[in-house]
């Protein structure tokens, strides 16, 4: 968990759990989210905002791992990816900050191609829950530190990584990316 504006760790939670779900590409939330109901019950504190390294409004069944968690937890939430799951755009001018719809196969728009640094591959952002896309935007370039992804999903993916190293977390334990 971290602070915002400054971004600065408050809180950290690891959690194992043997996935009880096969990966099946498109029903990542039905592997996930049992653990990460799971990890987000040990957080001492509220949580006033989750991002999720993952699809929100932006799945093929408008239901991505960020709606589901969004619900679970009643938080607004975002889903930031880091590769596209569903949906065609025009690519992003090469400049941080911007952005172009995500449109689906009947050309709503169900999230938006984010430029967060100059020249650098976009992130996939969509409304998890309790929270409009311009938003999930705004918020997801605020919480840059001069990297790809948000922070809340860097240091998250820091923290997976510490732990699978030291053994703290098995191999199909929930990925730290999610903590948000």
């Amino acid at each position: 968990m971290l602070t915002f504006p400054k971004l600065a760790i408050v809180e950290t939670v690891v959690h194992k759990e043997k996935a009880t779900f096969p990966y099946i590409p498109g029903l990542l939330s039905f592997r996930e989210t049992p653990g990460l109901a799971q990890a987000f019950g040990k957080l001492q504190y509220v949580l006033d905002l989750v991002f999720i390294d993952g699809q929100g409004l932006a799945h093929p069944l408008a239901a991505g791992i960020a709606c589901h968690i969004g619900v679970i937890l009643d938080r607004p939430t975002i889903g930031c990816a880091k590769s596209l799951l569903f949906g065609s755009f025009r690519e992003a001018k090469q400049v941080r900050g911007s952005a172009s719809d995500l449109c689906d196969d009947e050309g709503r728009v169900i999230g938006s191609v984010v430029r967060t640094r100059d020249g650098i591959e976009p992130v996939f952002v969509s409304i998890g829950h309790k929270i409009d896309l311009a938003q999930a935007i705004e918020l997801a370039l605020a919480c840059g530190k001069g990297y790809r992804v948000p922070e809340p999903t860097r240091q998250a993916d820091l923290l997976a990584e510490r732990a699978k190293s030291q053994g703290e977390q098995g191999e199909q334990g929930v990925p730290g990316d999610l903590f948000g």
